[in-house]
Parts: C-alpha cells; structure tokens; sequence
C-alpha cells in the first residue's frame, strides 16, 4: 500500500541564538513557546503545528538533521486568521521591517496577501492571510 502525506507536523529551524529567535516568534507571530526533551529543546507551537529551534552548534549525535544546518536559509510561509493591512500594522507595531508588502500571492488554497520581513537570524518569513 502506498501512504500519502496528510500534514506537516513540525520543522526545525537552526539558530545561532536559540532564545532571541524563540522571544521574537513570540512577540512577533503570537506562538506559544514549549520547552522539553533530554537535552533540554526549545519548540514553537501554532495551531496543531510546531517550530523546533535546534542550536547551529548542535551535533548531529545530539540531534539528528539534515546534512547542512546553516543559520538563516529558510523561506516560511505562515498563515493568519487577519487582513494583510492587519499584519502591516501588527508588525510596526512590534518595530518588524517589512520587506515587501502587501501582495497578491497564490498559496495553497488560492489567492491570498502577503506581508514579508524577515527574522532575528535572517529567514525570510511570509505572514499571509486568505482573508481579505
């Protein structure tokens, strides 16, 4: 029999500052931080969904990744319950730069606008909303 994936559960983002980037996840997408594990790891949750943050200096015997774990090189895309003029005002609210903004996108489930900035480490983060 042949699987099909229904959903992401997680992903790890490497970080050279574990804890700037989990305050900034925080205060600036809302997400609700979550500390567990032996060693102790440090995890992001949103809706049914989560955000490991895994120090760049991690070993592989520690921790296991992918084969480049390089600070920095994501592109995420997160979606809110919020108008794009909504995410504007929320992220000058919180002092976030934005990098482009906002955009008529196509995502997963169709037309939607996008707000762009980026993160403490330098990951390009898409906040979009289906809402308009």
């Amino acid at each position: 029999m042949r699987f099909a994936v229904d959903r992401l559960d997680h992903l790890v983002i490497n970080c050279v500052d574990v804890e700037k980037m989990a305050s900034w996840y925080q205060r600036v997408l809302g997400m609700e931080r979550e500390d567990f594990g032996d060693p102790p790891r440090i995890a992001l949750k949103f809706g049914g969904q989560k955000i490991n943050l895994r120090p760049a200096t991690a070993t592989q015997e520690a921790w296991l990744a992918a084969e480049v774990t390089k600070p920095g090189t994501q592109d995420l895309c997160f979606i809110v319950a919020m108008s794009a003029a909504e995410i504007v005002t929320q992220f000058h609210a919180c002092g976030v730069t934005i990098l482009l903004g906002p955009v008529a996108r196509q995502g997963a489930l169709g037309p939607m606008g996008s707000v762009y900035c980026r993160d403490p480490e330098g990951n390009l983060i898409e906040v979009s909303s289906y809402s308009p």
